[in-house]
């Protein structure tokens, strides 16, 4: 993809992969959770983790996939540290469960990877109710990394370690709904567009990471919170989107990533040593990158944090 590609000031590039980015470092004695790990670059970036000596928790619905990619990085790394723990985004029951077994485990968690996501299907509602695009990508998202907050923070202090976590967002986030995102009509089916509510989901990926990058940093926690766009990769993320495949088809290698090299930014962004202290920032191509003008609009974020948190709180009243 894009051979002809330029360095960016991290010295990488599109093309670069995610081995190529960690290439070098030592992850040994850190722990990462990963969301959607059992396909696409949820799985390369599980992969190249544990390459690096990361110990990683594969956060996957999927357990029968996930247990076969758990066995084939098992089988190119043999000391590798890798487990697989159920979640699906979707339930707020679910995220709840996971974060409480995790936290049970005694783990330390030094990485926090938000990768999981579903991309442009059919108006649907969650298990809570919720417009599910928006229900997995951010929601799901929102309240498992706030219910981790705490061990990362105190994983943080007892090892004298940065924390990290990752946003994985898109570039279709600057194509939400005029608007933004439709608070007041966030499970309207009237007006819903597949591809706007998949924008709108990606837009609440970054503004959530914009908004708790702050908050960490007002509480004076050294955890450090930043988003990427992968970048167009031809992985099952597009299995509702029929014409896709014909395009990948005219295009493939001019314009289309593959899943090692879009698993690099957020391998990047969570391992490298150069993206130390930065924070609230926006990550395209192994660089830092600029997002849209609704995107580092800090009052959306705080709109967007309490809307999120009222969300979640009616739901558990109501379940």
């Amino acid at each position: 993809m894009w051979r002809l590609s330029s360095k960016g000031a991290s010295g990488f590039s599109s093309s670069s992969t995610a081995e190529e980015v960690t290439q070098g470092i030592d992850g040994s004695g850190l722990t990462a959770i990963v969301t959607g790990a059992s396909s696409g670059i949820g799985t390369e970036t599980a992969r190249v983790l544990a390459l690096r000596g990361v110990h990683v928790v594969m956060a996957v619905r999927n357990m029968a996939a996930c247990r076969e990619v758990k066995k084939a990085i098992v089988k190119e790394i043999p000391n590798a540290k890798v487990q697989a723990m159920e979640l699906d985004l979707s339930s707020l029951a679910s995220v709840r469960k996971f974060a409480s077994e995790f936290k049970s485990s005694g783990l330390p968690l030094n990485i926090l990877i938000n990768n999981a996501g579903i991309m442009a299907t059919p108006f649907m509602l969650s298990k809570d109710n919720i417009e599910l695009q928006f229900a997995t990508n951010h929601i799901g998202h929102f309240l498992l990394t706030n219910l981790l907050l705490e061990t990362m923070g105190k994983t943080s202090r007892e090892s004298s370690k940065e924390g990290r976590i990752v946003n994985v967002s898109s570039r279709r986030h600057q194509f939400s709904y005029p608007e933004g995102i439709r608070f007041d009509r966030i499970n309207d089916q009237s007006g819903y567009n597949r591809f706007s509510a998949y924008g709108q989901s990606k837009l609440a990926n970054v503004l959530h990471t914009s908004e708790l990058a702050r908050r960490l940093k007002e509480d004076g926690v050294d955890i450090t919170a930043n988003s990427v766009h992968p970048g167009a990769i031809t992985t099952n993320l597009f299995r509702n989107i029929s014409f896709f495949s014909g395009l990948v088809g005219l295009l493939g290698k001019y314009v289309i990533k593959n899943v090692e090299q879009g698993a690099a930014t957020t391998c990047y962004v969570a391992l490298h040593p150069h993206v130390k202290g930065l924070t609230g920032s926006y990550f395209a191509d192994s660089n830092v990158a600029q997002a849209s003008s609704q995107a580092v609009n800090t009052e959306l974020a705080q709109k967007l944090w309490d809307f999120s948190s009222d969300l979640i709180y009616r739901c558990s009243q109501n379940s």
